[in-house]
């Protein structure tokens, strides 16, 4: 562990606040990165990294030193974005889309035809936001965020057999998906 980190959370766990003001700064981008893969909406992006740092500070005292904090951050956000997912989808069974996704996005008609990064981006969000919570985090940590299944099992808290089952029906629906709208084209 960075021997800053070290120094801010035990100062953090005597009562400083500057302490744990510097950990954010120091992880907040990180986070930011990795809690847009949950959401596109910029107001709720900044209200689940929030989250993700308020539910570390709650829960510092648990924190054990054994792997690097920015490593526990990242499991922290991991469970705070999927927590995001499965209430939205609870609260709003009749569709899967992301709030920001008022629309359809367009795919390009044509192999030839060129898209921007951004829209690329927001094409596959809203592709993976047609599927249930299991199925987008599995493919968002091994295809988004390049995890391999080892690190992908760590970060959901799921073994690592699982992880490659869910990785395997996730895409198969994803491509379902995908050719039904082909179709529907």
């Amino acid at each position: 562990m960075h021997t800053d980190d070290r120094e801010n959370i035990k100062a953090t766990l005597a009562g400083d606040g500057e302490a744990y003001a510097r950990l954010i700064s120091r992880y907040q981008d990180k986070i930011g990165t990795r809690m847009w893969h949950f959401t596109r909406d910029q107001g709720i992006w900044e209200e689940l990294v929030q989250d993700v740092f308020v539910e570390a500070y709650t829960s510092l005292r648990g924190f054990k030193g054994k792997a690097p904090f920015g490593h526990w951050l990242n499991r922290i956000a991991t469970r705070v974005g999927y927590r995001f997912w499965k209430k939205r989808d609870t609260t709003n069974q009749t569709s899967h889309l992301d709030e920001s996704t008022e629309h359809k996005i367009a795919a390009p008609t044509s192999a030839s035809e060129d898209i921007s990064p951004k829209e690329a981006a927001d094409l596959i969000h809203s592709q993976l936001a047609q599927l249930p919570p299991r199925d987008r985090l599995v493919l968002s940590l091994i295809y988004l965020e390049q995890a391999s299944i080892a690190e992908a099992a760590q970060l959901s808290g799921w073994s690592q057999s699982m992880v490659k089952v869910q990785a395997y029906r996730a895409r198969k629906k994803l491509k379902r998906l995908l050719e039904k709208e082909q179709k529907n084209d």
